[in-house]
């Protein structure tokens, strides 16, 4: 009696220890999920949640079905979803038992000298299809499983010209076995070989509403309040970019939501709760707060600039240098970025009804080799005040 009693003791506490093992393991699991970057959270899983590229994904749906993929080429700017449009066509193809196995995924940006192609690309592309013993005829009514490997090579415009070249005959030796898709910016950085052994998706920048459906979704599972105009502005201020859209939205979020804590905590009446350290139920998303996360220049500043820049009545032929030097001098020292001032000036002038046609041409040629300078590394301040004065000297001609 006395065995039984303690066998069935050491049973219980088995089992509690057991129950309290898995439920430390969802904890954590919870935690890794709450502390995830809302762009990997909330990645397209399959090829019926990419947004706006609906031309894309319905060819893309045609070869799933069919088990058969050629060469491609996915190509189009930043944060429109090529990466994530190749990603879920690669689970959708192989599920999770197979994608470490028949996936090799390289960043081209890190890894794109020609070693890269001549010892990793090619080794993988030339290793033979293992028949793996766990996928059943379940597994493979789900998952198509077709015989061949994916190389995925992520923003292959940076691959240098050499490890272009070497790439196109380790495509054509091993097609059979292996497929290659290639994701970049600039389609015009692929060398015409490479590009005519593709199949070219053109990615085009996210409209309106695709992204703003989007976002209200992810604001939605995370309890977020968006204000009217907040998803505007968030379209607005990212150019198209989802990718950027969602950073801004979940640094909002966060910078909220550490404002509310701090404020809860100063204030002693107010009682305290055992909430998640997420962003609480019921924050409110405003466009300041956008805009302010963006980086976006106030329009005071920019009227004062522009403003600057105007011819005087009083003297005419008089230099706009004193005036437009003071207000770009406390512009630096303010800390605004000179690429966000050239954007929201170029919109400002070359969009005004005011302007003439003929202005606004001579504005675009400056705003185009301003742009041009910033790339290559110019000084920020003298570059405003470079652009400010070429601007306020067409603006001064008659008219």
């Amino acid at each position: 009696m006395a065995a039984n009693f303690f066998s069935n003791k050491a049973r219980a506490a088995a089992a509690a220890a057991a129950s309290s093992s898995k439920q430390k393991q969802a904890d954590q699991k919870q935690d890794q999920t709450r502390l995830q970057p809302w762009v990997e959270k909330y990645r397209p899983k399959s090829l019926d949640d990419v947004a706006a590229q609906d031309h894309t994904t319905t060819i893309l749906q045609r070869t799933l079905q069919a088990s058969n993929l050629p060469h491609m080429l996915f190509y189009g700017p930043p944060g429109t979803g090529k990466t994530s449009t190749i990603l879920a066509l690669a689970k959708s193809l192989f599920g999770p038992a197979l994608y470490r196995s028949r996936i090799l995924e390289l960043n081209a940006s890190d890894e794109r000298g020609i070693h890269i192609v001549r010892e990793k690309i090619k080794d993988f592309a030339r290793t033979q299809l293992s028949q793996s013993t766990e996928i059943d005829a379940k597994y493979r009514e789900k998952y198509p499983c077709p015989p061949f490997k994916i190389v995925i090579l992520d923003e292959a415009d940076s691959m240098t010209q050499d490890a272009q070249s070497a790439l196109r005959r380790t495509m054509e030796q091993y097609s059979r076995i292996t497929r290659f898709c290639l994701v970049c910016n600039y389609v015009t950085r692929i060398i015409e070989p490479l590009a005519s052994r593709c199949s070219k998706f053109r990615f085009k920048a996210l409209d309106g509403s695709a992204a703003a459906e989007r976002l209200q979704e992810i604001a939605r599972a995370e309890k977020l309040h968006l204000e009217d105009g907040a998803v505007d502005a968030l379209i607005r201020c990212s150019d198209g970019d989802l990718r950027r859209a969602i950073t801004y939205m979940q640094s909002a979020a966060r910078l909220l939501s550490a404002a509310a804590k701090t404020k809860s905590s100063e204030d002693e009446d107010t009682q305290m709760t055992d909430a998640d350290d997420s962003a609480p139920p019921q924050v409110s998303i405003d466009v300041r707060t956008v805009e302010e996360i963006a980086g976006v220049v106030p329009d005071s500043i920019l009227d004062r600039l522009v403003q600057a820049m105007q011819p005087t009545k009083k003297k005419p032929g008089s230099s706009p240098y004193e005036a437009v030097s003071s207000v770009v001098t406390d512009i630096v020292a303010e800390g605004w970025s000179a690429s966000q001032i050239v954007n929201q000036l170029y919109r400002r002038l070359v969009f005004n009804d005011a302007i003439p046609d003929l202005q606004k041409n001579k504005m675009v040629m400056i705003f185009s080799e301003m742009d041009k300078r910033l790339v290559d590394g110019a000084d920020e301040h003298l570059l405003i005040l470079d652009m400010a004065l070429q601007i306020a000297g067409v603006l001064g001609q008659s008219r």
